[in-house]
């Protein structure tokens, strides 16, 4: 990877929590390139990827993989909203995957794949309702738009060997 046009972008772990930067968590299919598109975005300050909206606590990959947790795959990230807006991440979100697939991207099959928009508060529910209704009016898409947006719940960080996939071991996602 050219680190002049994609900077590495840090771990959570790696990061001063004291800044004034702002929380998302998407989920858009396999996590592995879809932490790897939004790290390349200026003003995403850290990523690392995980579980959310499910029903166990600290699940594994294994448990999350059987379709009984209830979890997304999501990326958890951290920006600056000077540099990118929440609404560019959206953007950014709904031109990296088919948010018109239930439980789906690509060959990757079941819950855990699904499309959704984890909100931390009203102007981030607001903007996300707002660009689905956007693009769904668009005629971009022939299907309907399945992309569920919720509120945010616990996040539970995925094994080691998943953080930064691709910076790791090279490759793509076909996302």
């Amino acid at each position: 990877m050219d680190n002049d046009k994609y900077p590495r972008v840090p771990a959570s772990d790696e990061v001063d929590h004291e800044r004034d930067d702002e929380e998302g968590d998407l989920g858009a299919g396999c996590f592995w390139g879809v932490q790897a598109s939004f790290d390349r975005l200026k003003g995403v300050v850290c990523t690392q990827v995980g579980y959310m909206g499910g029903r166990t606590e600290n699940p594994t990959y294994e448990q999350v993989c059987t379709n009984r947790t209830g979890h997304a795959e999501v990326v958890d990230l951290r920006y600056d909203p000077q540099q990118i807006s929440y609404e560019e991440l959206l953007e950014a979100f709904w031109n990296m995957h088919d948010p018109t697939t239930p439980n789906r991207q690509g060959p990757d099959v079941g819950a855990q794949y699904r499309s959704v928009v984890f909100y931390y508060d009203e102007e981030q529910r607001r903007a996300a309702e707002a660009m689905k209704d956007r693009l769904s009016k668009s005629g971009r898409f022939s299907r309907p738009i399945v992309t569920e947006i919720t509120s945010a719940s616990p996040f539970w960080r995925a094994e080691e060997y998943h953080q930064k996939y691709h910076e790791k071991h090279g490759g793509a996602c076909p996302i």
